[in-house]
């Protein structure tokens, strides 16, 4: 028996369950677009086309900026069940020119989604230790749990189960009891994270 293969079979569903596709931290006045987005791109009868289309109104009506539409864009090019890996690298391109025009106050948050989104590719296409520097590079610009716990995610595919496991500990002795409840809400849904279950 292919051993290989069965486990190749199991982790392509475990990146299915697991596509987690926006941040868990945007700006409070494009908060209720986004999770509207999200839904639909979360939802059983997922639509790449309704998705986008339904994107480019977001914008139109002013409801989220540039930045987060190119975020929305590439997420529903590298979702498993469109990946355009070609697309969504090209829109991660376009999102970071964007966050550095627009600039301000929020350019860090914006930048740490370019990243997350680089990392995202990187580990679709199994490409982990490009995965873990630009989700690291993420959480250090953003500390939020998504990013934290794309960076566990990787540490696991890479077998570092142990390294995972100490970061965790240290998070949930240093950080507020609002950031340790929401990562491990997330450890309990993401198959990907299921080794650090308790």
């Amino acid at each position: 028996m292919d051993y290989a293969a069965l486990l190749e079979r199991v982790l392509k569903q475990a990146d299915v369950a697991a596509y987690l596709p926006l941040a868990d931290s945007v700006a409070p006045s494009q908060r209720a677009a986004m999770s509207e987005l999200e839904q639909m791109i979360q939802a059983r009868d997922f639509d790449p086309d309704r998705a986008r289309a339904f994107a480019d109104r977001l914008l139109a009506e002013g409801r989220i900026d540039r930045v987060m539409y190119l975020s929305a864009r590439h997420v529903i090019a590298a979702s498993p069940s469109v990946r355009d890996y070609e697309e969504a690298a090209r829109l991660v391109g376009e999102q970071e020119v964007a966050a550095m025009r627009l600039g301000g106050p929020n350019l860090a948050d914006n930048l740490a989604s370019v990243d997350r989104h680089r990392g995202v590719l990187a580990f679709l296409l199994g490409q982990y230790e490009v995965a873990i520097d630009h989700f690291t590079r993420a959480f250090e610009r953003q500390r939020s749990p998504g990013n934290l716990a794309n960076v566990l995610a990787t540490l696991l595919r890479l077998g570092d189960e142990d390294e995972a496991r100490e970061l965790l500990d240290q998070v949930q002795r240093a950080f507020e009891d609002d950031f340790v409840d929401a990562l491990s809400d997330m450890i309990e849904r993401d198959p990907d994270l299921a080794l650090l279950r308790d």
